[in-house]
């Protein structure tokens, strides 16, 4: 029997942190996981039809419309969340529905291109999952997602252990191999991750019956370094993992 879905999201202090975070860009989204996201697409959504799971305040369903996409349908499990992306959008075309990634219910051969952002690590049935979501890609259709990185989700603790002074000594990586559940801290007390290897993310997918495109956990460009020095600690652990999966034709 698998953990019913959290949403953490909707709790106002969770929601009020994270929305902080967001606005301010002073996340590793924006120098990290989204670049690299983005190069994970298709050269062109022109014309696509796109599901966006764990869509959050939209900003992806938005982004992709500029660039030509024909629809976009996003889920996610926060009223929350939904409220605000549906309060930044005015767009026919961007369609908004409040569901948890475990209960995705479309039409087989729906879309063109399924992506979720750091959404998949909040889910415990992930093969279950990617078995829906292959199964809503037309044949060529494109899967791309991220998630915390495994050695971040391993131990659940997302602390560096440090020196008398406070400087970083090392990330701690722990039960790596015990998949499942871990409660930990994030804005509140009681954020429930589901920690798997990534081995597991990697066969989920080919198990699907999808073709492996790209793996990526990226480290920060020059330029972002320049701006933001203390990116290169960043380098001492992944902090995303990155998958781009394709259905055969």
């Amino acid at each position: 029997m698998t953990d019913s879905p959290q949403n953490i999201y909707d709790d106002p202090v969770f929601f009020a942190g994270y929305a902080a975070l967001r606005e301010a860009e002073s996340g590793l989204n924006a120098v990290l996981e989204q670049p690299a996201l983005t190069r994970l697409l298709p050269a062109s959504l022109a014309g696509l039809r796109i599901l966006d799971l764990g869509c959050g305040f939209g900003d992806f369903a938005r982004s992709a419309r500029a660039r030509g996409a024909a629809s976009v349908m996003g889920i996610d499990v926060s009223a929350k969340m939904l409220a605000e992306a549906r309060r930044r959008t005015s767009d026919p075309a961007i369609r908004y529905e409040q569901a948890a990634i475990e209960a995705l219910a479309v039409e087989p051969g729906a879309f063109d291109l399924a992506v979720s952002s750091l959404a998949l690590h909040y889910v415990a049935d992930y093969a279950g999952a990617v078995r829906k979501i292959a199964a809503a890609l037309v044949p060529g259709g494109r899967f791309v997602f991220s998630v915390e990185h495994p050695m971040c989700t391993a131990l659940g603790v997302y602390e560096w252990h440090r020196d008398a002074d406070g400087a970083e000594l090392h990330w701690p990586v722990d039960r790596y191999g015990e998949e499942g559940r871990r409660d930990t801290r994030w804005f509140v007390d009681g954020v429930v991750k589901h920690h798997r290897t990534v081995a597991s993310y990697v066969n989920g997918l080919v198990d699907a019956g999808l073709s492996l495109a790209r793996l990526e956990e990226p480290e920060a460009d020059p330029a972002a370094l320049q701006a933001r020095p203390e990116l290169a600690l960043q380098r001492r652990r992944p902090p995303f993992l990155l998958l781009a999966a394709d259905k055969p034709a």
